[in-house]
């Protein structure tokens, strides 16, 4: 594999730690701006900011490191993206929200949720959630940090890698189960097409069906709902949740038929030939 691939693994650990930093420099914009334009628009305004910056600065140092990048933002199959958006759907409702519900939190940070939720419970916070959200960390955490790995070792090794930093950077563990569980999926449809569409896609649809409930959930009435109140009942609940998992295994079988390798033959990406073989 190529020497100059980029990130390594202790490199995309850095990155993280430079998202960070951009958060706090940039936490003052989203404070000053709050009072002017409003919640939705500052935070918008703040959110490009705080991941844009990272984003040019490691889009700099990969291609400095790697002499081109490309990133492919055409969808090729539409069927592929009917699939994906499906089972993305399948995968929050039958695997990562019952995942995450199931983890006890504290009321502090159900405090935090709350505000956070008022902010973002406008047409603005759709937007932040789920446009700008999908295009700034997919570009980030699959373009970048995900691609780099794919040229350093196996296949599965580095898409729990990145999944676990893209889980990380959401800061508690409520978002990092949903980050981890989409961005395995995503990670995996990057691997299989190195196409950035199809992940951002993924990332779509899971943070649109989060986001237009947070918009007319005024009250944030389902912050405090159990969660087989969520699901119409406790039967109903098991019942969705199986029929989740059953479609979402059933559109990633027929996706795992259906991807193509939309990969350019170029020598760089010659030597990751070896790790199709896993599938």
């Amino acid at each position: 594999m190529t020497n100059t691939a980029y990130p390594s693994d202790k490199k995309g650990l850095g990155i993280v730690g430079i998202i960070f930093l951009s958060m706090l420099v940039f936490s003052p914009v989203n404070y000053f701006l709050d009072g002017t334009l409003g919640k939705g628009p500052s935070f918008l305004i703040y959110y490009c900011l705080s991941m844009g910056v990272p984003f040019a600065l490691i889009h700099f140092l990969k291609k400095r490191n790697e002499g081109t990048v490309r990133y492919q933002f055409v969808p090729k199959d539409i069927i592929v993206v009917l699939l994906i958006i499906i089972a993305t759907i399948a995968l929050q409702w039958g695997v990562s929200g019952p995942i995450s519900s199931s983890i006890p939190m504290p009321e502090s940070f159900k405090e935090i949720f709350r505000e956070v939720a008022l902010s973002m419970n406008n047409w603005y916070g759709l937007i932040s959630v789920a446009i700008a959200a999908p295009l700034f960390e997919e570009l980030i955490f699959r373009g970048v940090i995900l691609d780099g790995l794919l040229k350093r070792k196996s296949a599965w090794t580095a898409i729990i890698l990145s999944s676990v930093l893209f889980g990380i950077v959401h800061l508690n563990p409520w978002q990092f189960v949903s980050a981890m569980v989409i961005g395995m999926f995503a990670g995996w449809v990057y691997y299989r097409t190195r196409s950035l569409i199809y992940s951002i896609f993924v990332h779509f649809a899971n943070n649109f069906t989060v986001s237009i409930f947070m918009v007319f959930d005024e009250d944030n009435s389902m912050m405090d709902a159990e969660l087989s109140d969520l699901y119409g009942g406790t039967g109903n609940m098991y019942v969705i949740i199986a029929l989740c998992i059953i479609i979402a295994s059933s559109c990633i079988y027929v996706l795992n038929k259906r991807l193509k390798d939309e990969r350019l033959p170029d020598e760089r990406e010659i030597s990751l030939k070896s790790t199709l073989q896993e599938f």
